[in-house]
């Protein structure tokens, strides 16, 4: 095993160092990229979002035991709990009244959710732009030489390593489509079901309510 992974070590460590310049801005790309996934898989968790704890004492907080539910909203220690705390602050006005001021809070967190969503967009775009970048580079030292030398297995040589920045270029920007595609979807699904939620907790909220 520890033969196996100083192998790969090594073989990883010698496909870099054949990217040339190129290929330090490129493994920039992939720190940021990994850090942005793992920034969002963090702040989209259900625990920091939507708790299913909460979203059920909310739902039921007309028929259910509603004074745990109201501690944890004054915690604020998620999402909806922050908006549902906001809709509280409003009791015993109109349903209207307290729609417009979670709307407003809800515009806020969902700017927040979407952040660090840009740097996955940013190193999605420069990602394989940078590959393509030392690849060209690469081919024109490449055909610069072409008069110098008949060795064409060294010219062919000479391609497949100038082709190193692109494929790494490609192999950041793959994983972070997807990871985009994916938080992207679960922000949607996130604001629709906390949608859902609180518009009950608003009609709870409003009037003569006892909460």
């Amino acid at each position: 095993m520890d033969y196996l992974a100083i192998s790969a070590t090594s073989a990883t460590a010698e496909f870099l160092g054949k990217g040339g310049v190129f290929i330090y801005p490129l493994i920039l790309c992939s720190i940021a990229g990994l850090t942005a996934i793992g920034f969002k898989a963090l702040s989209l968790a259900r625990s920091r979002t939507v708790p299913a704890g909460l979203a059920g004492g909310l739902e039921n907080i007309e028929s259910g035991e509603s004074d745990p539910v109201l501690s944890e909203l004054k915690q604020g220690g998620s999402t909806l709990a922050r908006l549902g705390a906001v809709a509280l602050k409003h009791h015993g006005k109109t349903a209207e009244e307290i729609s417009r001021a979670v709307e407003a809070s809800a515009r806020e967190e969902v700017v927040k959710m979407h952040s660090g969503i840009g740097v996955l967009d940013v190193v999605i775009t420069i990602a394989p732009l940078l590959g393509l970048l030392g690849t060209a580079s690469g081919l024109v030292t490449i055909f610069q030489g072409l008069g110098e030398t008949t060795d064409h297995l060294a010219i062919a040589r000479g391609i497949a390593e100038a082709l190193n920045t692109t494929i790494f270029g490609l192999a950041i920007a793959v994983p972070c489509v997807i990871a985009h595609s994916y938080f992207t979807r679960r922000i949607e699904r996130i604001t629709a079901r906390m949608e859902l939620i609180l518009n009950g907790f608003v009609s709870a909220c409003s009037g003569n309510s006892t909460l």
